[in-house]
């Protein structure tokens, strides 16, 4: 999937997207956020932990991850860089953590919940 498109896919949703890109190997440690989240990856890979699962979800181009609220993650980039493009929503706009694929963003029985 190209950028242009994953751009595309957010903006019609309605989702007001903002990018962001770290180099090979760069990590973020645990944290959460009081809104939730929607990232979705243009270019690269990135691996998010799930401290409270012991769960981790990878994220290659033109896959894309909601995560609600209060959802404490971690980060590790991928071995060539990430940029993803990142929309915040109001805490409770979203039902669950999901992991869609590339191919999957509109097929809502697609089976990639990481929960």
């Amino acid at each position: 999937m190209a950028s242009t498109d994953v751009a595309r896919r957010l903006r019609d949703e309605g989702l007001d997207s903002s990018s962001w890109s770290n180099g090979p190997g760069d990590r973020y440690g645990a944290h959460e956020h009081g809104y939730d989240k929607v990232i979705a990856v243009e270019r690269g890979s990135i691996r998010f932990g799930l401290p409270a699962s012991g769960r981790s979800v990878d994220l290659a181009e033109g896959d894309r991850l909601e995560l609600p609220a209060g959802t404490r993650h971690d980060a590790v980039v991928g071995p060539i860089g990430v940029t993803c493009l990142e929309a915040h929503l109001p805490a409770g706009s979203l039902g669950q953590l999901t992991h869609r694929i590339a191919g999957a963003w509109q097929d809502e029985t697609d089976g990639h919940d990481a929960t």
